[in-house]
């Protein structure tokens, strides 16, 4: 591993932990030169299926942007860091448990509205109403009283 400071190749890792979930290997690695120290992240190389969008085009998967419309919806609101990433993980093992190469992004829009009715009602309306595109009222109405119930 290459270090980020001074490029030196030299590095040694010094110390190893497994993420809670197990997701993940945590490493603190030190440069045999500049003796500076970083952290890496271990994850399993995964190939998640790819978004075909409403004009046809076809994306990779990007958990960034998924991860950025859940953080847009939940903006101000009294939900963890914690949630949210267990929320995106659902997300993300629903995809790959799918077995497709590609998947509508309307899909993946409705599994990210699923998980944000659990995490937190307000967020759920602000995505819906963005990803539904509501162009009166009453349709805003029809979500807000589907969460009533």
């Amino acid at each position: 591993m290459k270090c980020p400071f001074c490029g030196n190749v030299d590095t040694q890792v010094v110390e190893t932990r497994m993420a809670e979930d197990g997701d993940f290997i945590r490493r603190r690695r030190q440069c045999a030169d500049c003796e500076k120290r970083f952290t890496t992240y271990e994850r399993p190389d995964v190939n998640f299926p790819a978004v075909v969008k409403k004009d046809g085009r076809r994306i990779e998967y990007e958990r960034v942007k998924l991860l950025g419309s859940m953080n847009l919806a939940l903006r101000k609101r009294p939900v963890s860091t914690e949630q949210i990433d267990s929320a995106v993980e659902r997300i993300e093992e629903k995809l790959l448990n799918l077995g497709v190469r590609e998947i509508p992004s309307s899909r993946i829009g409705e599994l990210v509205m699923r998980e944000l009715k659990k995490l937190d009602k307000v967020a759920y309306v602000r995505f819906a109403s963005v990803y539904r595109s509501f162009e009166d009222v009453d349709e805003f109405k029809t979500v807000v009283d589907e969460i009533r119930r």
